[in-house]
């Protein structure tokens, strides 16, 4: 089965970003007071919950974790099938590299969403439940730039914006989708058909 290989690198993706946040749980502060500074002021581990989806963004809702949630699981059974079948049509490796990195990152997050309400006791007040609640970790912080945004931005015009704090599931997400946007000829010329 040419999958498994793919299958093994989503397995360390997620192993290396729970045992991170793992470690940010137990051994940090939250907030800024337990920050740290790796490179200068810019570069730094910084240990913050996200309730909802990429950059803090939430569906209004109290159901909306659980719908957010749900969404997360059927994504995963659906790259993981696309890996699958990408793998048995002997698709570039590049490619089955990037989706192992989406899925290994898909799953991370969604360990947390599902478990850590529950286990870490992270789910927010006033969650319906803590099963499916829980709180995604976040920890690396590239401070570039925070501040209040122009009132003439759409949307966020007027609010306050840092740059994302985000982890490593989404470090991997991010590459894979970047890495196949990048090389899509590549990926994808050996899929059409000669005519």
């Amino acid at each position: 089965m040419n999958s498994i290989r793919y299958f093994l690198i989503s397995l360390v993706v997620i192993l290396l970003d729970q045992g991170i946040k793992m470690a940010v749980h137990f051994w940090m502060e939250p907030g800024y007071f337990g920050q740290i500074e790796l490179i200068g002021s810019i570069v730094k581990l910084h240990y913050t919950l996200n309730p909802g989806m990429a950059f803090g963004i939430q569906l209004g809702s109290i159901y909306g974790k659980l719908i957010l949630t749900s969404f997360r699981i059927i994504a995963m059974f659906g790259i993981g099938y696309y890996l699958h079948y990408l793998s048995e049509k002997q698709s570039p490796k590049g490619l089955l590299f990037c989706i192992a990195l989406i899925l290994g990152g898909a799953i991370g997050n969604l360990i947390d969403s599902v478990f850590y309400g529950v286990l870490l006791g992270n789910a927010p007040f006033g969650a319906p439940m803590t099963w499916f609640h829980g709180q995604v970790i976040d920890m690396f912080f590239f401070d570039v730039w925070e501040g209040i945004l122009p009132l003439w931005v759409p949307l966020w015009g007027g609010t306050y914006y840092s740059t994302p704090i985000f982890n490593f599931a989404d470090a991997a997400i991010f590459c894979g989708v970047v890495s196949i946007i990048i090389f899509q000829n590549r990926f994808f010329e050996a899929q059409k058909p000669i005519e």
